[in-house]
């Protein structure tokens, strides 16, 4: 299970150049719009320190941890759900993305065109939202027009077309489907459906270098704001930064932040809030082949997690041995940790905790 994110924004917010951090791979990064045409796909390694402890420990061959994928995406323009700056083929990569990184300007610098010809994040978000709203509201009315057609010929579930007149009348609002409150078949319903604005949203506020180590200006304080009244997390990073650091070895890194008196890369931040966002967590396997961490939805069982090693494991699941990533530490290892009680027999019903070191016994 991997989470993909899609990075869009106004062009010249600095998307391209969070991407290139991100994935250290670089692509165009130009000062006019539509540089991106085709989106660009990077898989990035969630940082967990966990996994070098347990690779030490267990004397590993290979460390595997878990990835999320980024899709750089061109930037979105007024109009895009009418089709404005080929918006049509960028709302279909967004569509096809699990959740929204939005990138917004908060930085000034007169050699960065803004497309709208000044900086003002509230209007940048705006334009966003309202484009995947408008793309939606499109959706939604030949959705509402089929269901009442075929209502005319066959039996149709009414409950289906009862819950798409509540999100048309909700988006005619100007509201986005995310802040909408859904019962469980709701939810149920809207599985079949990809409505662009229900996708979960991170906010990245792109900062300049002179607002660091505080990352903090007026622009992302009004940020904060906005995404608070929809329960939107909010990641202040100096995406220019960012890049130059990408090109660093680990060494090095820490001590450039140190001078500059950061804890942590905001990639690193980024893509743990990424990750974070649609409710995921790792479970981690060790042994002498290879320590790994295996990604799972928060709330999955024992034998749910077996299944993302592989279905047969799931088929034939006979019990877990979990033992807390702190406990292996502690004692040594699995042998260790069954020494000192500390290894815990589970059934298939148990649910998984994030950072459980569990060994499956299957037929």
């Amino acid at each position: 299970m991997s989470l993909s994110c899609g990075i869009v924004g106004l062009p010249n917010v600095g998307k391209s150049t969070l991407f290139n951090a991100l994935t250290k791979k670089i692509v165009a990064a130009e000062n006019y719009p539509f540089c991106t045409i085709d989106p660009n796909i990077g898989i990035v390694p969630l940082e967990d320190p966990r996994l070098k402890h347990l690779t030490l420990l267990s004397n590993s061959e290979k460390t595997i941890p878990a990835t999320v994928s980024f899709v750089d995406i061109a930037g979105l323009v007024k109009g895009a759900s009418q089709g404005e700056g080929l918006g049509n083929k960028f709302l279909s990569n967004i569509r096809e993305t699990d959740a929204i990184v939005q990138v917004i300007r908060c930085f000034e610098d007169p050699d960065v065109i803004h497309v709208e010809g000044k900086i003002d994040p509230i209007q940048d978000i705006e334009v966003i939202n309202l484009e995947l709203i408008l793309a939606d509201l499109q959706m939604v009315e030949n959705i509402v027009q089929k269901l009442e057609k075929g209502a005319r010929g066959k039996k149709e579930s009414p409950e289906t077309l009862i819950l798409m007149k509540k999100i048309m009348d909700h988006l005619n609002q100007n509201l986005s489907v995310r802040s909408l409150d859904f019962t469980k078949e709701e939810k149920q319903i809207l599985k079949s459906y990809s409505f662009l604005s229900a996708k979960k949203i991170l906010y990245v506020a792109n900062v300049g270098e002179e607002d660091l180590p505080a990352m903090d200006n007026a622009y992302v304080r009004a940020v904060k704001e906005y995404a608070e009244k929809e329960n939107s997390p909010v990641i202040p990073i100096c995406a220019k930064l960012e890049e130059e650091v990408a090109q660093l070895d680990e060494e090095e890194v820490m001590g450039f932040l140190k001078e500059l008196g950061l804890k942590e890369t905001g990639l690193a931040k980024l893509t743990r809030s990424a990750f974070d966002l649609l409710g995921l967590i790792t479970f981690l396997t060790t042994g002498e082949v290879e320590t790994k961490a295996w990604t799972i939805r928060q709330g999955m069982t024992a034998a749910q997690a077996a299944g993302a090693i592989h279905s047969d494991i799931e088929k034939g699941f006979i019990r877990a041995e979990v033992v807390s990533f702190q406990d292996m530490i502690e004692y040594k290892g699995r042998v260790g940790a069954r020494e000192a009680g500390k290894a815990r027999s589970e059934g298939r019903d148990y649910i998984v905790h994030d950072g459980d070191v569990i060994l499956f016994f299957h037929n």
